[in-house]
């Protein structure tokens, strides 16, 4: 079992902000997010429901970042 939270698709958006990331869209409930050295990813903000593991880890990947490094902005 993961230790790690369960987070909204907003609190993953505030994150990924404090680490240099801004929105550069929005297309209904989808947020594009990119950071200035080219990496991007698009989070679903859906009212009250958490990101599943398999997109969190899809999110991750495409942010080039470890679970470590996000969860200490969290």
């Amino acid at each position: 079992m993961s230790t790690f939270p369960s987070v909204t698709g907003s609190q993953l958006i505030k994150a990924l902000r404090k680490l240099g990331f801004e929105v550069i869209r929005t297309r209904a409930s989808h947020h594009f997010l990119r950071h200035p050295n080219g990496r991007s990813t698009v989070i679903p903000v859906h009212q009250g429901e958490t990101i599943g593991r398999g997109l969190f880890a899809q999110i991750l990947q495409d942010c080039d970042l470890s679970r470590d490094e996000l969860q200490e902005v969290l």
